[in-house]
């Protein structure tokens, strides 16, 4: 399915559940027992489109100030969730140096692209801002991934919660009840469609994170330079 479709029957089907007050509260975020932890690849996006990121999420924010918000220090793009948070999980466990060499394995004939980030979706969960790849690099590291990761025995949950095909960034979570639901709902219809600008990808993040990927939770691991592994 392409990548803007996937985009779309998400927005419609969450759109239906917002209405509906089905959507989810995550009553985690500020929790301090919370100890969930896992090792992720990922897209940290430029300054650029996190100003504009922040442009639009501040319009939420006066309409809705109790939801949670990513500040521009925690906005990424998740590549792949090697291993999915879960609680007492640490990454002095696990033997690092064989996933970096893993992850420079799939890297073997993989281009730099670029990210354009247009308009947004949403989830049960939260809002989202859209990217979009302009050639099949993004997919075919992600399958290079699975492929090395389902061969060499190191521990991992890639697609245990669901297989990642997008490229897009969470932005905000619910974590009370909308009060201000139909302004809401008009801002991200409005927003549909939003030009947060594009960026060339020259690096990758291998990290260990919390759930939310809380600057002061992550742990930079290896960087990968795209440039420098074509």
């Amino acid at each position: 399915m392409k990548m803007k479709n996937i985009y779309d029957q998400m927005y419609l089907e969450t759109l239906h559940k917002i209405q509906g007050n089905q959507y989810k509260l995550d009553k985690q975020i500020n929790d301090p027992r919370d100890s969930r932890y896992g090792l992720s690849l990922i897209i940290e996006p430029d300054a650029a489109i996190c100003s504009n990121i922040l442009q639009f999420l501040s319009e939420l924010k006066t309409i809705e100030p109790n939801q949670y918000i990513y500040p521009s220090s925690d906005i990424h793009i998740t590549v792949l969730s090697i291993i999915s948070c879960y609680s007492g999980f640490n990454t002095r466990d696990v033997p690092l140096e064989k996933y970096i060499v893993a992850v420079k394995k799939s890297l073997s004939g993989v281009q730099s692209f670029s990210i354009s980030f247009k308009g947004i979706t949403a989830s049960p969960s939260g809002v989202m801002v859209q990217g979009f790849v302009d050639n099949d690099s993004l997919t075919r590291l992600r399958g290079n991934l699975r492929e090395e990761f389902r061969n060499n025995g190191l521990e991992n949950s890639i697609d245990k919660r669901y297989e990642i095909q997008t490229a897009h960034t969470t932005v905000l979570r619910f974590q009370y009840p909308l009060q201000q639901k139909i302004k809401f709902l008009a801002v991200l219809n409005q927003s549909r469609g939003k030009d947060f600008g594009e960026m060339k990808v020259n690096e990758l993040r291998l990290v260990g994170n919390d759930w939310y990927h809380r600057r002061d939770k992550v742990e930079l691991l290896s960087i990968f330079p795209l440039t420098s592994l074509l």
